[in-house]
C-alpha cells in the first residue's frame, strides 16, 4: 500500500476511534462492506442496515446477506416503500429524495438503538459524477468517512484486497431506478421487467457486470466490455428471454458498459 493511501487510512481510522457505535448503511458493495469491515475492526459497535424497496436489486441484498456474513458484523434488513411521486416522476433529483427518506430512517433506527452516529460509502470518486444524493447526506449530518478523508474507489479496492476480503473486486452496482432514463415515469412494472432482465442475463450468459436500461419497453443491454463476446454468443437466447420479460424490443450496446453514460432516448417503436 502506498504511503499516501496510508496515511490517509490512518487519519481516518484516528477518526472513527472517536465513535463508540454506528447505524452504517450497507448496500454490499465495495464502499459500505470495507467500511464495515474497518469499523468491526476497530471495535465500534456497528449495526449494518441494508434498507430494501422496489428499487432494490435482488443480487444486491442477496450480496448484502453474504458479506455481511463474511465480516461477522450485525446486519439488519429494513423495507421501506420509495415509490413516493418525488421519486417516481424521475428528474435528476430523483436520488436526492430517495437517499433523504432512507437516511432518515437510519438516523431514527440510530435514535431508538441508541447508537452515536450514522455512516455511509459515499468515496472521493463519486462526488466526480452526478450525485445529488450526496446533498441530503450533508443535510443530515450523516457522516461519510471515505469522502471525508479523500478516499478513491480504486483505493478501497486495494484496502479490502489487503485485509483478505472476496468483496475487494466486487462490480458496482446501483439501484434499478438508474436504469431507466430521467422523465420517464417509474413504477413497479418496469423496475420489476429490469431486475428479471438482469438475472437472467447473468444466469444465461455468466458475465459479471450488466445494466438493462428500459426505454419504456425497449431493452439495451450493457455488459463490460471484455464480456461482450460471451453476451454474443447467447444473444439470441437473451433475447427470447426478455420479451418473455416483457421489452418488445432487445438492443445490446457494443461500447460496453461505463457509469454515467448518456445515450439516445427513444420515445416510441417509431424512432428505431
Amino acid at each position: 500500500m502506498e504511503s499516501c493511501l496510508l496515511e490517509k487510512l490512518k487519519k481516518m481510522k484516528d477518526f472513527l476511534k472517536g465513535f463508540e457505535s454506528a447505524v452504517l448503511a450497507f448496500s454490499g458493495g465495495i464502499d459500505s462492506a470495507t467500511l464495515a469491515a474497518i469499523c468491526k475492526e476497530l471495535g465500534i459497535k456497528t449495526l449494518a442496515v441494508t434498507v430494501v424497496s422496489k428499487h432494490t436489486p435482488s443480487r444486491e441484498i442477496r450480496d448484502a446477506i453474504r458479506i455481511a456474513d463474511e465480516i461477522g458484523i450485525d446486519h439488519e434488513i429494513v423495507k421501506m416503500d420509495i415509490l413516493d411521486p418525488d421519486f417516481t416522476r424521475n428528474d435528476d433529483m430523483r436520488c436526492y429524495f430517495c437517499k433523504k427518506r432512507i437516511l432518515s430512517r437510519l438516523i431514527s433506527i440510530a435514535r431508538e438503538k441508541g447508537y452515536q452516529a450514522v455512516f455511509e460509502g459515499t468515496n472521493a470518486s463519486d462526488l466526480a459524477e452526478h450525485r445529488p444524493g450526496y446533498l441530503a447526506v450533508k443535510e443530515l449530518g450523516v457522516i461519510s468517512p471515505w469522502r471525508e478523508f479523500g478516499i478513491r474507489k480504486d483505493e478501497i479496492r486495494e484496502i479490502a484486497k489487503l485485509m483478505g476480503f472476496s468483496f475487494y473486486n466486487k462490480p458496482s452496482l446501483a439501484c434499478l431506478a438508474s436504469r431507466i432514463p430521467y422523465g420517464i415515469e417509474i413504477d413497479e412494472e418496469k423496475l420489476r421487467m429490469v431486475d428479471e432482465a438482469e438475472e437472467a442475463v447473468i444466469e444465461i450468459t455468466g458475465v459479471r457486470q450488466v445494466r438493462v436500461r428500459n426505454y419504456d419497453g425497449v431493452a439495451i443491454v450493457e455488459v463490460g466490455e471484455e464480456e461482450i463476446p460471451k453476451m454474443l454468443e447467447k444473444a439470441l437466447i437473451v433475447k427470447d428471454k426478455l420479451k418473455e420479460i416483457g421489452f418488445h424490443t432487445v438492443l445490446l450496446d457494443l461500447d460496453g458498459y461505463r457509469t454515467g453514460k448518456r445515450i439516445f432516448v427513444p420515445r416510441s417503436k417509431q424512432d428505431f
